[in-house]
């Protein structure tokens, strides 16, 4: 399947404003390597073609923040090596750095877009911010390096040097994230906190073994020259493959779910695709309620595996509408759905979603009881699927909606039909 780019305007016109503005600051101020240093041009080059090749090697995943470990881990080692085997200091300052990573940045990036590959370009420019950050910390402020000139030597230790290169990485990382949190709180109208908690935790791991792999190419390139770059590339190589092989098997894992998910269809419990619909719904309404890529990916799981406890009955409801079933097999259908995912033993946050997706919203008013999210989800867009049948007429949406307002705050959370039917609005017109 080909991908896309997302749209994301806000994140477009600032990656092409950084890119006019790093390439027309390095140009005024002359702030270029040394053209007749062909050590100096060899390593520039090395870390340029990486990065865009590493742009190339994308890695993302449902559940997961999109990051280019390859690239970044090249564009942190271009901005903190100052110094090459020939014992001289590089000519070029912070300007020329952040100009020609944003150049390779594009390229990369284009390339993508060419060849269809999804791309996010909050991403890309989030990864642009940290690389500014890193060059300004480091060799603009710590260093204090002029543009055209070579860095001062630091007469710090090694350790101290290395450290200070790591806090800079850790620094810039957190920019990052802190940039594309708030582009992606805004756009989706979610709380910004939150947002940036989720980003955090589901890069953190990736983020800290970039950091040390530019900071080790950096501290390598003095004695190894262009030879470190592969070097200490190849550990974030494997991961890459590693990471790739874990989401074909999160691939696989869904393929199963879907299958699973048809059971009902197949044996006449549910009408044709009822679970399909309902995942894909839930997944909209989740992401209008800013909901992490960790959890859109639960709810979907749970969302496509929410009635397969019908299976158990011995006869079917009628239509497979559970909304209009009887309190007591309600619960009963909740309980078997439960059971079965259970026994896969492996989606158990799957199978906390699905212990309340027959709750009330009521228990969590009247008792405080805690109700995930994404159960409330279930909930309402399972009872609006079975509503309209998988009718999409505006005559069976307004019956649909006008059932769902009947029982609005006593068995159905108001903020998730207010979703709902934001999300019914938005599909209609782009249908």
């Amino acid at each position: 399947m080909r991908g896309a780019v997302r749209r994301e305007p806000v994140a477009l016109v600032l990656g092409l404003l950084g890119l006019l503005a790093s390439v027309i600051g390095v140009l005024r101020t002359d702030d270029l390597p040394d053209l007749n240093d062909g050590a100096g041009l060899a390593v520039v080059c090395s870390f340029a073609v990486t990065i865009v090749v590493g742009e190339w090697f994308h890695l993302s995943a449902p559940g997961f923040r999109g990051s280019a470990p390859i690239a970044m881990a090249a564009a942190f080692g271009l901005a903190l090596t100052t110094e090459i085997p020939t014992g001289s200091h590089v000519t070029y300052g912070p300007g020329f750095v952040i100009a020609a990573t944003a150049v390779a940045m594009a390229l990369g990036t284009a390339v993508r877009v060419v060849a269809g590959r999804d791309t996010s370009i909050v991403e890309t420019t989030g990864r642009f911010v940290s690389i500014v950050v890193v060059a300004l910390l480091y060799r603009d402020m710590a260093l204090g390096q002029q543009a055209g000139n070579p860095a001062a030597a630091d007469h710090l230790a090694p350790w101290q040097r290395a450290a200070l290169m790591l806090l800079t990485c850790m620094a810039a990382l957190v920019a990052d994230t802190l940039f594309t949190s708030v582009l992606r709180a805004t756009s989706a109208r979610a709380n910004l906190r939150r947002t940036f908690v989720e980003e955090v935790r589901s890069s953190f791991a990736m983020s800290m073994a970039v950091a040390v792999t530019g900071v080790l190419i950096a501290l390598a390139a003095p004695p190894m020259g262009i030879a470190a770059l592969p070097l200490f590339l190849i550990p974030l190589v494997l991961t890459l493959f590693a990471f790739r092989r874990y989401v074909s098997i999160r691939a696989t894992y869904l393929q199963s779910i879907r299958t699973l998910s048809r059971l009902t269809d197949a044996a006449g419990y549910t009408p044709s695709g009822h679970s399909e619909r309902v995942a894909a719904l839930s997944v909209r309404v989740g992401r209008e309620l800013g909901l992490s890529e960790r959890e859109l990916l639960d709810l979907e799981y749970a969302a496509l595996l929410h009635d397969i406890g019908q299976v158990a009955l011995i006869e079917p409801i009628p239509g497979g509408a559970t909304v209009l079933a009887a309190p007591a097999d309600q619960r009963r259908i909740e309980a078997d759905t439960v059971a079965i995912v259970r026994e896969t033993q492996v989606f158990e946050s799957v199978a906390r979603i699905l212990e309340h997706q027959t709750t009330p919203y009521r228990q969590v008013r009247e008792l405080g009881e805690e109700i995930p999210m994404t159960s409330r989800i279930v909930k309402v867009v399972n009872a609006y699927e079975d509503l309209t049948a998988g009718a999409r007429s505006t005559r069976a949406r307004d019956a649909a909606v006008e059932r769902i307002y009947l029982g609005l705050g006593y068995e159905y959370d108001p903020r998730v039909v207010d979703a709902l039917l934001t999300s019914i609005g938005s599909g209609s017109q782009a249908g």
